[in-house]
C-alpha cells in the first residue's frame, strides 16, 4: 500500500495549520479593533472562502496563479509552482482553512477582557508582551479550537486541492483525492481503508484536545 498520500496529506495539513495560525490569529486581532462598519466590510472578505464552493476557489487560485499568470510567473522566477505541485496543496488548504481560524480566533479576541491590557499597560509591559502573555494564554480555548478545525478542515480538503494541483501518485496525491480515484476505478476496499486512515487522524487529533482541555480546567481549578 502507497503511503505517499498519508505523507502528503499531513505534511500539507501540518505546513498550511501552521500559516494559517499566524495569518488567523493576527487578522482576527487587527479586525476585532476596527470600528462596525470597518469591520463588517473586512470580515466579508476574509470569510468568503467559507461560502463559497471550494471549485470556486480552485477556480479563483487557477487564474491568480497559474504558470502563466503574473503571479504565477513571478513565482516561477523562484523556482516555485502552485499548479500541480504539493505546494499548491498547502496554498488551497491555507485559503479554505483560513476563515474558521480567524473566526474563530476573533470571536475569543473580542470576548477579552481589555481592562487586562490596561492594567498590564500601566505596570510598564510592551505591546508584545501583553499580546502573547497575557491576550494569548486568556483566549487559548478558542484559538486552539480555530487551529484544530483548520487542520481538520486542511486534511480533508479536496474541491481547491484538485482543482489546482490534481491527482499524480507519488507527487500530489492526497487522502481525499486518492480515495476519488480509487472510487472512480472501482476500488471500493482501496477507498474504504484510506476513508479510515482519514476518520483515525482526526479521531486522534480531537482526543488530543479534549485531554488538553481537561487538564487546562484542571489547572485553572487548582
Amino acid at each position: 500500500m502507497d503511503m505517499f498520500p498519508l505523507w502528503n496529506s499531513l505534511r500539507v495539513a501540518v505546513l498550511s495549520s501552521v500559516i494559517v495560525f499566524f495569518l488567523g490569529i493576527f487578522a482576527a486581532f487587527y479586525v476585532s479593533r476596527l470600528n462596525r462598519v470597518a469591520k463588517g466590510i473586512v470580515d466579508v472578505f476574509l470569510t468568503l472562502p467559507l461560502v463559497l464552493p471550494p471549485t470556486v476557489i480552485g477556480y479563483f487560485l487557477l487564474v491568480t496563479v497559474g504558470a502563466r499568470r503574473p503571479l504565477g510567473m513571478f513565482f516561477s522566477e523562484f523556482g516555485i509552482q502552485f499548479v500541480m505541485t504539493w505546494y499548491g496543496g498547502v496554498l488551497a488548504a491555507v485559503v479554505i482553512a483560513f476563515p474558521l481560524m480567524y473566526r474563530t480566533a476573533r470571536g475569543a479576541f473580542e470576548s477579552f477582557d481589555e481592562t487586562l491590557a490596561y492594567a498590564g499597560k500601566t505596570l510598564g509591559l510592551s505591546n508584545s508582551y501583553i499580546f502573547w502573555r497575557i491576550r494569548m494564554p486568556y483566549c487559548r480555548q478558542g484559538i486552539l479550537a480555530g487551529l484544530v478545525l483548520a487542520f481538520a478542515r486542511a486534511l480533508g480538503e479536496f474541491g481547491a486541492t484538485v482543482m489546482l494541483i490534481g491527482y499524480t501518485p507519488g507527487r500530489t496525491a492526497t487522502i481525499s483525492t486518492t480515495v476519488y480515484h480509487l472510487w472512480r476505478i472501482g476500488d471500493d476496499s482501496g477507498a474504504f481503508r484510506w476513508v479510515m486512515i482519514n476518520l483515525a487522524i482526526s479521531a486522534v487529533v480531537l482526543l488530543a484536545v479534549n485531554m488538553l482541555e481537561r487538564k487546562n480546567r484542571r489547572a485553572v481549578i487548582r
